[in-house]
């Protein structure tokens, strides 16, 4: 593979700025509210979870706007680590990225555009037909067909199939989608936070206590850093647009200012959403949504029963956006490390017709296929963002470490408030993984497996390819 083949320019400033957005808006944000107040009891403590990880999001995509200008490539957090820190820790990140980080959270987001579909077709059941019990770590789970997870799996294949075409398709299907999301999400703002404020509910809703009765605030921290699972897993794959550089038009400007945007905007619009519900929903409403569908039951509250079906085509269309995106930059990932010899050779070749990763395209639909099966939502959450926040934390270092070993290298653009930033960066998401470490231990520790398991298959594959070498 000596000659490298040419991706097509496709993607502009825009695009991008909607693969961030689009990426980061699935079904999180109408879904993880519930189990967030329901582990941190009071309105006031959702909104500062939310509050908390939309500044860390911000921190950790105005570091990487650095990173992202030195290497505007293909493969976009992979190549950050692999040059930041070592090959070694940019292959354990595409090696968990395509085992968990990536593959899980596009299969979630399936399972939840399958979960809003059986809202209009209520034979989508949920209850596995073929299949059996499966005893995790983190506790039993039915693996095995559905019908819900039928139709899950049947979209990844669809959006595969789109992305597989070309990435102008991709793209345009990227930015309409996610122009439509971000004007649901502020419409839900409107009407929930003004139009259809219930003074009532918020009284009641902050007439509690900030806190718990009798718990300190320094003592419920770890709690709020353990809720925040849910909150940082509805702002993720704020990384992705780095995934598809080499199909941007000027990637060295466009992915820095793509993050920034992308996430200072769904940022704002997750914590007014949140506004929105906790001023229609009482607390036990939210904490209570019936399958944690929050979104949902806002929109029942203002609309009676027409809402459940507005708020459903609402969640239907942002999670077939999102993993429109995930799907696309995935796979570009891959590409790269079969382009360092680190994955299936055929991943690092492009379609002749179409200029995409066809194979990666494939390799990625069938292993998320596999994790559908689970049918597991709030379990991959949890297996996802441990393993995304170790490798957010790594990059981030990366980059002191590039300033000293790479002073005069160009930097199209510059981390804001270097080195306090970054390094504010740095010691947040140290300090919520070590916090899951204790909180979570049944996810995060399998987590911590799957990345270590990765470093004997690095030395293995190494090796062969220099033997084929």
């Amino acid at each position: 593979m000596t000659a490298k083949p040419e991706f097509v320019k496709a993607i502009s400033r825009l695009d991008a700025a909607a693969l961030v957005a689009g990426g980061m808006i699935g079904s999180g944000i109408f879904i993880v509210s519930a189990d967030i107040l329901r582990q941190v009891h009071t309105p006031g403590l959702l909104l500062v979870v939310f509050a908390i990880s939309g500044v860390v999001t911000v921190l950790g995509a105005v570091t990487y706007g650095e990173l992202a200008g030195m290497f505007p490539h293909a493969g976009g957090q992979y190549v950050y680590l692999r040059e930041g820190i070592s090959p070694l820790f940019g292959y354990l990140y595409g090696w968990t990225l395509f085992l968990v980080i990536q593959t899980g959270t596009i299969a979630a987001v399936a399972v939840a555009f399958a979960r809003f579909t059986a809202v209009f077709i209520p034979a989508l059941s949920p209850d596995v037909f073929l299949g059996g019990t499966v005893v995790l770590p983190s506790g039993p789970i039915e693996v095995g067909l559905s019908a819900q997870r039928l139709v899950a799996i049947a979209s990844v294949v669809v959006l595969t199939w789109i992305n597989i075409r070309g990435v102008r398709t991709a793209a345009f299907i990227q930015t309409s989608l996610t122009i439509i999301k971000v004007a649901t999400l502020a419409a839900l703002v409107l009407l929930g936070a003004v139009l259809f404020r219930k003074p009532e509910v918020v009284a009641a809703n902050f007439r509690v206590p900030f806190l718990p009765e009798g718990v300190t605030l320094w003592a419920f921290l770890p709690v709020i850093g353990a809720a925040m699972v849910g909150s940082l897993f509805s702002m993720d794959a704020w990384n992705n647009a780095g995934f598809a550089a080499d199909e941007m038009k000027n990637p060295a400007r466009d992915v820095p200012i793509a993050m920034a945007l992308g996430t200072l905007t769904v940022t704002v619009l997750y914590l007014l959403s949140n506004v929105a519900y906790v001023s229609v929903l009482p607390a036990d409403a939210i904490a209570n949504a019936p399958q944690d569908r929050v979104g949902t039951a806002a929109l029942q509250a203002m609309f009676d029963p027409a809402g459940l079906y507005v708020m459903a085509i609402a969640i239907i269309i942002s999670t077939f956006g999102c993993n429109n995106g995930l799907i696309l930059s995935g796979a570009r990932v891959y590409y790269a490390m079969a382009r360092d010899n680190l994955f299936f050779r055929r991943t690092g070749t492009l379609d002749p017709v179409h200029k995409t990763p066809k194979f990666g395209l494939v390799v990625q639909a069938i292993w998320v296929s596999v994790l559908c099966l689970s049918g597991t939502y709030s379990q991959l959450l949890d297996y996802v963002i441990f393993a995304a926040l170790l490798f957010y934390m790594l990059t981030a270092v990366g980059l002191f470490a590039l300033r000293v070993r790479r002073p005069r290298a160009e930097r199209p653009v510059r981390a804001p408030g270097y080195p306090w930033l970054p390094a504010a960066y740095i010691i947040a998401t140290a300090a919520i993984g070590v916090n899951l470490l204790f909180m979570k231990p049944q996810y995060t520790w399998p987590g911590l497996i799957i990345v270590a398991l990765g470093v004997p298959v690095y030395y293995v594959w190494r090796a062969a390819t220099q033997r084929e070498g």
